[in-house]
């Protein structure tokens, strides 16, 4: 760890028991203190801030000649609801998932998690803090893509926006949420690379990101909706195509919060706070 980092990491954890000490003893501002100093220290890995800003942006173009060969006027589909949804799943993957399996595995080796047990901290804000700033950059970055998705690809309005907002929640949760179950089983950052693929390849390929399982022969399709990102990316194209029946809309957040209920248990269980030596 450079001297410059282990002064930014010290400085944090003093920053977060100054707003304990001066009276800030509610859960909010203390999210707030930790939020503020993780978001310092994810400004200095300018590796993680580029892919977690750019991979989803830039991205979706690279599969787009793929989307081409499909026949998604058949699914009632148009290649601008397609990229839109494939950029915003990127986004759960790189801007929040591995950029937070980068960030509770640095934390925890360098002490700083254990660090801040032995403040006022409850584990659940300590968790929460550490992802305020990869989740906010992930909803502001699904705005973005949006806006800018419906202006550039004459997308038009979504047909059902009621559902935009949840599946962009419960996206955001579960990535989140098996962020912190993969850090607890991999032992540096070097080697979150690798830990992080297998969520990262089954998602882009099954849960809808890179080929809609609208084009999936049935059964496969079945299969695949119930990975952990396929409820998100189900309701956030339902949203703007229109075509999710109400049914089919509570299968979608009855399987979402399934995953996100599981996956808090397993943090609970398994997430281990001291350094994997």
């Amino acid at each position: 760890m450079s001297g410059a980092g282990a002064g930014a990491q010290s400085r944090a954890v003093s920053g977060v028991r100054g707003a304990e000490r001066g009276g800030g003893t509610s859960a909010g501002r203390r999210l707030w203190a930790l939020g503020r100093a993780e978001l310092t220290l994810l400004g200095r890995n300018r590796g993680v801030v580029l892919t977690a800003l750019a991979v989803p942006l830039l991205l979706p173009f690279s599969v787009r000649p793929a989307m081409d060969q499909l026949d998604l006027k058949k699914q009632g589909l148009t290649l601008g609801t397609t990229l839109l949804t494939a950029a915003i799943g990127f986004s759960f993957l790189f801007a929040v998932y591995t950029s937070l399996v980068n960030a509770f595995v640095a934390r925890r080796e360098e002490l700083v998690l254990k660090r801040l047990r032995t403040g006022e901290l409850s584990d659940a804000e300590i968790l929460t803090g550490t992802a305020l700033p990869a989740l906010v950059i992930g909803l502001a970055q699904a705005l973005v893509l949006c806006v800018g998705c419906a202006a550039l690809l004459h997308l038009g309005a979504p047909r059902a926006p009621y559902l935009i907002l949840p599946g962009l929640v419960a996206g955001y949760l579960v990535s989140a949420a098996l962020a912190a179950l993969t850090a607890s089983f991999t032992r540096t950052v070097e080697s979150a690379q690798v830990t992080a693929l297998p969520l990262m390849f089954l998602s882009m390929l099954g849960s809808g990101i890179t080929f809609p399982t609208e084009v999936m022969p049935d059964k496969l399709a079945a299969v695949c909706e119930l990975l952990p990102l396929s409820p998100a990316i189900r309701l956030v194209r339902g949203g703007w195509t229109g075509q999710l029946s109400g049914y089919e809309a509570l299968g979608a957040l009855a399987t979402a919060l399934a995953w996100t209920i599981l996956a808090v248990f397993a943090v609970r269980r398994w997430f281990r706070w001291e350094p994997r030596r």
